[in-house]
């Protein structure tokens, strides 16, 4: 079963998340900083993790950075999902090892699921 962790701060956007992927049969787990999503990165070993890049304790660019240079978690792709349209914003984050950057306020809910599920899908 594919495992998804996401690691947002929004409690509104988790939940809506966390339903949209249930749904689609995948099993979530949720982390409400990045210092919480790496220790469940580390203990659940997802096959993708979701991260949002403003967050109190730990930024999704420090936690990107934590994830990528830890051995256990390296290998685990990351998809940023952020409302910061920055390109500089992008660029960080891809050099920094994620997979892709997503700006949430772009697309529908149902589309960024959409994205997810053929990422899975390669």
């Amino acid at each position: 079963m594919v495992k998804l962790l996401i690691i947002e701060d929004d409690p509104l956007i988790s939940r809506m998340y966390n339903r949209l992927f249930t749904l689609e049969g995948y099993q979530v787990e949720i982390a409400n900083n990045g210092q919480e999503g790496f220790v469940k990165a580390k203990t659940i070993s997802p096959s993708l993790i979701l991260l949002d890049v403003m967050m109190p304790t730990m930024n999704g660019l420090q936690t990107l950075e934590a994830l990528k240079s830890d051995p256990q978690t390296k290998m685990i792709p990351v998809i940023m999902l952020s409302n910061l349209t920055g390109e500089q914003d992008a660029e960080d984050a891809l050099n920094k090892g994620a997979v892709k950057y997503i700006i949430k306020s772009a697309y529908e809910p149902e589309d960024i699921a959409k994205m997810i599920k053929e990422f899975l899908a390669k």
